[in-house]
């Protein structure tokens, strides 16, 4: 354990230093450090791991993770708590949803596992080539500080995409220990900011894994369908160790070559890797992959040592008037939008909830769905390309973000182009969404338009879009930020929050907009409970009321390209707290329990089946 006068030292330290957090807030751990894992085999870490809420940062301030496990006879200092042994919990999970005292808790808590020496042990085939491990965290709920053996390897920031600690250079020849430390406290410059319409779920919510790769390995492929429909384009990123202990270990050439494979297109392609990097177009006319037909294409890439393997599909999405075309035709959005929640577990999600997800959804009729407001894992994405969905994905720029933070707009870039990154292989992947419900305001356009630029220089083959509010003085559709956009969104509750119908109709006379409108959000609250009312407000039959003179209204204007009404389950929310909602949005179409369909659910259906093409 740390000597007597170093506890002494940082238990002083820590009752006047306010600054313990600044060396330990480096965001080191972005979108530059990103790993392409598909097609890899990795060692799960998920499980149970020790932990320990801090509210008040005490394990930062007197520096918990530079303890050493011992026996707790032998140490001789008391202790505010130690790492290596107490309280347990799995990962993935929250908090929030493990014990009642911990259901609204806000601050750090501290993760601890044991890394056996097994999990590094090298094959006789690793002995020439050298050997580098990555961990993977799919998600953790905000900032997440990594320590290996007592050394601070790098933080993240964004609670919903993934990030990577390479390993390699720190770690012991017996037994390691890895520590995290997340925190999901709200605060005025993260994205999101403090005042949200969803459950501020804290922990590490999705898989962690561990990744053995060789000494230079595959960091990035990005392949799609060239904007002519005549080629498949790729982007190949090769990384190699420099400077460190595995790479003056061993001689060799870096890699001046890779090899892309698809099979069943009889495609076997050289790529020159120069500094690192390769691109080639390769001409080749793949089916399309569309709703109707999810067409999907195995993709091998080979460089040196490594190898990594894809399912992708192949198809076309523009913009042209106010017209979405999809392979060259033009489709309108049946669609509806959804949150990662669950009654039971929180934002923990698995294959089984989200094909429960896109089963509803079928049932529905629709053939897209918007992911709000957040990445959701990358499940979503892959079963949505075999399943045949249509897929708004964003990020949470939600309504009063600090726009006028430079460190603001550098976490939302971050997370969009993390989420670009790991998701723009996925031919269900549409449109990236760089905001939702903000004002327009000098400083949130040049926020904006700056995410807007950066969606487009990191994928030039999708739509950009925003939700945006209605200009209610004027009653038209009038944003700044639309001239930035290639699909407009719009959320507007009529029937609802806004009480005069009739505006709804003025505004669709009122709006004479150049580029397609998706009804991103609308909808109404429907209580469906023994607690419910059996009419007005809060009521089932209001709530399907409202569904139809949406319906009614939306599908008379020709510039509408879709909808995506709001949502599909009810969802956990601390601001919801009137005697119908009871700490829920009660706006799905389906209850809770993701079983029991209300009313509404029923309406939509029968007019998303009437106009199926």
């Amino acid at each position: 354990m740390l000597e007597r006068s170093s506890l002494a030292e940082n238990a002083l330290t820590s009752l006047h230093d306010e600054e313990y957090d600044v060396p330990l807030n480096l965001q080191n751990l972005n979108h530059s450090t990103m790993v392409f894992t598909k097609g890899r085999t990795s060692t799960s870490l998920n499980g149970h791991w020790n932990f320990c809420v801090d509210l008040l940062d005490t394990g930062l301030r007197q520096k918990w993770y530079e303890m050493q496990p011992a026996n707790p006879v032998d140490r001789v200092e008391p202790w505010d708590y130690d790492p290596y042994m107490g309280e347990s919990i799995p990962v993935p999970s929250n908090w929030a949803m493990l014990k009642e005292k911990w259901y609204f808790f806000e601050g750090s808590a501290w993760y601890t596992k044991k890394l056996t020496p097994e999990l590094f042990k090298k094959r006789d085939s690793d002995a020439e080539s050298g050997h580098r491990y990555i961990l993977r965290i799919g998600a953790a709920q905000y900032d997440c500080k990594v320590f290996l053996n007592g050394k601070f390897l790098g933080n993240h920031y964004g609670g919903s995409t993934p990030f990577y600690v390479e390993l390699t250079d720190d770690l012991a020849e017996e037994t390691n220990w890895l520590m995290l430390c997340v925190n999901n406290t709200r605060t005025l410059d993260r994205v999101p900011m403090r005042n949200t319409d969803w459950f501020n779920y804290g922990g590490v919510y999705r898989e962690v894994e561990l990744f053995s790769l060789p000494r230079e390995f595959i960091r990035d492929m990005f392949i799609r369908l060239s904007q002519d429909g005549r080629a498949i384009e790729v982007d190949v990123v090769v990384d190699r160790a420099v400077d460190s202990a595995v790479d003056s270990a061993v001689d060799g050439p870096s890699i001046h070559h890779a090899y892309l494979e698809i099979p069943e297109l009889g495609i076997s392609q050289k790529i020159s890797i120069e500094q690192g990097k390769g691109t080639c177009r390769i001409a080749a006319e793949p089916e399309r992959w569309s709703p109707e037909n999810p067409r999907l294409y195995e993709v091998v890439l080979t460089a040196g040592e490594d190898r990594i393997t894809d399912n992708v599909g192949f198809r076309s999405i523009v913009r042209q008037g106010v017209d979405i075309l999809l392979n060259g035709e033009p489709i309108w959005l049946r669609g509806i939008s959804v949150h990662e929640d669950d009654d039971t577990l929180g934002k923990v999600t698995s294959d089984e909830d989200i094909r429960r997800r896109l089963a509803h959804a079928k049932e529905l009729g629709c053939n897209f769905l918007r992911l709000a407001h957040y990445p959701h894992h990358e499940r979503a994405a892959e079963l949505a390309d075999e399943m045949g969905f249509l897929l708004w994905q964003e990020i949470p720029v939600y309504w009063a973000i600090d726009f006028d933070n430079h460190n603001t707009l550098k976490d939302a870039k971050n997370q969009l182009i993390e989420l670009i990154k790991r998701d723009r292989n996925r031919a269900s992947v549409i449109i990236w969404s760089i905001g939702n419900e903000n004002p327009d305001t000098d400083s949130r356009l040049s926020f904006m338009r700056d995410l807007a630029e950066t969606a487009r220089l990191n994928d030039p083959t999708r739509l950009v879009a925003a939700a945006c509010l209605i200009n209610h003085a004027k009653l038209k559709i009038e944003d700044r930020l639309v001239d930035h956009l290639d699909v407009i969104g719009i959320n507007e509750y009529y029937g609802w929050y806004d009480e005069n119908f009739d505006d709804l109709y003025a505004i669709g006379k009122n709006s004479d907009p150049d580029r397609p409108v998706v009804i991103s959000e609308t909808g109404a609250d429907g209580d469906n409970s023994s607690q419910g009312p059996s009419e007005g407000l809060f009521s089932e039959k209001y709530m399907a009321d409202v569904y139809r003179r949406q319906i009614d209204t939306l599908q008379k204007l020709a510039y509408i390209k879709g909808m995506s009404p709001w949502i599909l389950y009810d969802f956990r929310v601390e601001r919801r707290q009137n005697i119908f909602q009871r700490g829920f949005n009660r706006k799905g179409l389906i209850a809770a329990d993701k079983s029991t369909k209300k009313e509404a659910f029923h309406v939509l259906a029968s007019f998303y089946h009437s106009i199926k093409d």
